[in-house]
């Protein structure tokens, strides 16, 4: 009796804009729920684009392991890999995209020794033999690869460029660092660190410790003699 009844309008307008107030923070949750599938949805693509790179750099690298760069066609890799070859030009428009690619898998499955360690030895010969002795096994380890890429680089300009930005680049920085007076000694740390170098002792029957002594002997002592 003491307060009056609210006005039947009142009633009606508060009624309505609860409506529109419901209806607001619905349209938000719907607004956000769309927006974290779109994200999801997007997410998903992305694993599955990056899965289908995964499996075409993994099939290239084994077919540079079998028979080799030179050899390895678009429509084997694309078989291994289950896509069309549509797919692997898609995921790799440039030849040099996908021999990158390739070289990722392969040290992703024989990541290099670590050389450091040997650096902490003074003497010029025992600091190259212990690097040898780290990087000979890993020629042994990877020589159908390792010599496959080497043999076809000059047939393929892409491969080439690569390992000179990569594996020649690293090598030459190793022989300055084992032979920091350059020259003569430099080109004969060059030589022992070479692949092909590795690949003729190991032919001649040498193991790699023997074979790494092998070459520390030969390079201090020809670089004494200089």
């Amino acid at each position: 009796p003491w307060a009056p009844l609210r006005p039947r309008a009142d009633r009606h307008t508060f009624g309505v804009h609860g409506v529109q107030r419901r209806w607001s923070r619905t349209q938000r949750s719907l607004n956000t729920m769309s927006g974290e599938m779109r994200t999801y949805r997007k997410a998903a693509r992305a694993a599955a684009q990056a899965e289908t790179r995964r499996r075409i750099a993994a099939a290239t690298a084994d077919l540079h392991d079998e028979v080799g760069p030179a050899r390895t066609t678009v429509a084997e890799i694309a078989r291994r890999a289950g896509v069309q070859r549509a797919t692997v030009y898609a995921n790799f428009p440039e030849d040099a995209d996908l021999v990158r690619a390739a070289q990722a898998q392969f040290l992703e499955r024989h990541p290099p020794p670590d050389l450091l360690p040997p650096f902490a030895l003074s003497d010029p010969r025992q600091r190259l033999e212990a690097v040898l002795r780290l990087l000979y096994p890993w020629y042994r380890r990877t020589r159908s690869t390792s010599g496959n890429v080497r043999r076809a680089r000059a047939a393929m300009p892409a491969l080439d460029a690569l390992l000179r930005e990569s594996v020649d680049a690293r090598m030459a920085e190793l022989a300055a660092a084992l032979a920091p007076e350059g020259g003569e000694n430099r080109a004969l740390a060059a030589v022992a660190l070479d692949f092909w170098t590795w690949s003729r002792l190991a032919e001649e029957g040498l193991e790699d410790d023997a074979a790494a002594a092998l070459m520390a002997r030969a390079a201090t002592c020809a670089a004494a003699s200089a």
